[in-house]
């Protein structure tokens, strides 16, 4: 099996997506492009879809990468190139106790998570609450993997369905972009 030289890893958030990317690019030696520096600029101002876009395309256009999401304005883009999709594919439970556990964490350590932005208690309770946007987004991001799965012209899919899964599979990947049936 040769490595993938780029790679879409997608699934609900707190799914664990930036931590598998950050995995991966160490693994495999891919430089990795965390989305949510692509997508908010500072106080949580989303970039417009179309500036999103364009940076997604500059992105895809490379022979290298790592992408740790998709979003509604240019899902096509990464899914046009990728040469495998990881699909967190784990227990609404899991994928809710993890962003749920991050969330409290990320409040009270004030702790940054993209150009400068942090999560704050009233972010937590708004409308626009990530807690809020799981709840939603669950049933559709499933959805989603599965078909792709399923859909003999899409990039093959792995559907990953609990953290031993993960391990295992990231195990049986070759390092650093070396085959391991050639070395």
């Amino acid at each position: 099996m040769s490595a993938p030289r780029r790679i879409l890893i997608y699934g609900v958030y707190g799914s664990g997506k930036s931590t598998l990317a950050a995995r991966l690019a160490d693994h495999l030696g891919l430089p990795w492009y965390p989305v949510d520096d692509l997508l908010w600029q500072p106080g949580w101002v989303e970039v417009p879809v179309a500036q999103q876009r364009s940076r997604i395309e500059e992105i895809c256009r490379r022979d290298r990468w790592i992408i740790d999401g998709a979003y509604h304005g240019w899902r096509d883009v990464p899914l046009a190139r990728a040469d495998l999709v990881v699909g967190l594919d784990h227990p609404r439970w899991r994928s809710f106790g993890r962003l749920l556990r991050r969330t409290v964490r990320r409040v009270v350590t004030g702790e940054e998570i993209c150009n400068g932005n942090r999560e704050s208690l009233g972010s937590v309770l708004s409308a626009d609450s990530i807690l809020l946007w799981h709840v939603t987004a669950f049933g559709r991001a499933r959805r989603r993997m599965r078909a792709w799965q399923s859909d003999p012209s899409a990039p093959p899919v792995v559907l990953l369905r609990s953290p031993a899964e993960l391990d295992d599979w990231l195990a049986g990947l070759p390092r650093r972009g070396v085959d391991r049936n050639s070395a």
